[in-house]
């Protein structure tokens, strides 16, 4: 003789659709990316403590970069090139280059000052813009090597450029072109897939505070609709 069935109270019904409706947001919210998606970086510390980091780091490299330039353009005397090293008409753009060389390093300061304050704050937007100065990095030295690998000799060209008292330049002028090309080659391809690193662990904090923040938005969300 099968027993009364035991009622179900409504506001248990009710948390338990209000606990399965984040849940069925978040699968919805995830896209066929999400497999290589990861919360550590380095295989030991956090992508948004990975990110602060990478912050931090090329903030340091530029701000030196930019104190190297405005020592150059407050005393250009010590950094003066010659008119046999570089001909009258390029001291011109000479000072020129500086100008722009260091309008770009106040430009990276900022952008790393903001993806470093946006991954300790968790505000994904901040840290877009530190994204995107990755993308076009990755893209102007995979057309390097690109250039590299349809124009070879290009590389000897520029080794003639050389300064005659550049450190070995001669050992490297013997080297086989061929052999040359293949190290170099390999060089960019090192940098490029540590670079192409650095962007995943970029992306993954982004993920990690947007996605963050959503999942608060939902539960606060479901939690008014639950106690309705």
């Amino acid at each position: 003789r099968p027993g009364p069935a035991r009622p179900r109270p409504a506001d248990r019904r009710g948390q338990r659709r209000g606990a399965a409706e984040p849940r069925g947001a978040a699968e919805m919210l995830s896209s066929p990316w999400a497999r290589f998606y990861s919360n550590s970086c380095c295989l030991c510390c956090h992508v948004r403590t990975g990110t602060i980091i990478l912050g931090v780091w090329y903030l340091i490299i530029n701000s030196v970069v930019l104190l190297i330039l405005l020592s150059a353009l407050t005393d250009p005397d010590q950094y003066h090139l010659t008119s046999a090293e570089l001909g009258g008409e390029f001291e011109f753009m000479d000072d020129a280059n500086m100008c722009i060389a260091t309008a770009i390093s106040l430009l990276m300061i900022l952008i790393c000052a903001m993806a470093t304050y946006g991954a300790y704050k968790q505000h994904a937007a901040w840290i877009i813009p530190f994204f995107c100065y990755q993308i076009f990095d990755f893209a102007l030295n995979t057309l390097v090597a690109i250039s590299v690998l349809v124009y070879p000799s290009t590389i000897q060209d520029y080794l003639r450029q050389l300064p005659n008292n550049f450190p070995y330049k001669e050992e490297i002028m013997s080297v086989n072109p061929t052999c040359l090309v293949v190290i170099i080659l390999l060089f960019i391809s090192i940098i490029l897939a540590f670079k192409g690193y650095l962007i995943s662990c970029v992306w993954n904090c982004y993920r990690y505070i947007n996605g963050r923040n959503n999942s608060d938005v939902l539960v606060y969300i479901t939690t008014n609709d639950t106690a309705v």
